[in-house]
């Protein structure tokens, strides 16, 4: 199965997951970027607002087409108990060309099962797979990763 792994992150947790992920399933991986500014206080209050209040972000160019793959996997943080802006306009531009989806998030301690919930909302699509780490889990997420990664083959 064809697989690409598209994934937004502020802080660099998501991506190390992303990163994860790819090294064990062998996959393609697209990182989302946009021109806002989400980085310290003051971009993670923006973030929060944004995501809450369903805006979307000028993403820049992808590079991966997602019609060309047979699966699909998000990884975005958390914003607000909500899927981060970037990766909400991913999904808002691209999500009719989604054969199969999984997600994934990460958060400091709760809203992970709205975001899940809402990814699956948003594409129409139920997922193979969803997987959340808390700021607990990231220190060692190897077992919830396999256990994602094995709902997926």
């Amino acid at each position: 199965m064809k697989t690409l792994l598209v994934y937004y992150s502020r802080t660099g947790m998501t991506k190390k997951i992303a990163k994860m992920i790819q090294s064990k399933i062998n996959c393609d991986i697209e990182e989302i970027t946009d021109n806002n500014k989400y980085s310290g206080k003051l971009g993670f209050l923006k973030g929060g607002m944004n995501a809450s209040m369903g805006r979307t972000s000028k993403i820049n160019s992808i590079t991966k087409n997602p019609s060309d793959y047979d699966l699909i996997i998000i990884g975005t943080p958390v914003w607000a108990s909500n899927i981060a802006t970037p990766i909400y306009t991913y999904l808002m531009k691209y999500n009719k060309e989604f054969k199969k989806i999984a997600s994934f998030c990460t958060c400091m301690s709760n809203g992970y099962e709205k975001t899940l919930e809402n990814i699956s909302k948003l594409t129409g699509k139920k997922q193979i797979s969803t997987m959340f780490l808390t700021s607990e889990d990231i220190g060692n997420p190897e077992e919830k990763i396999d256990i994602f990664i094995n709902k997926i083959k």
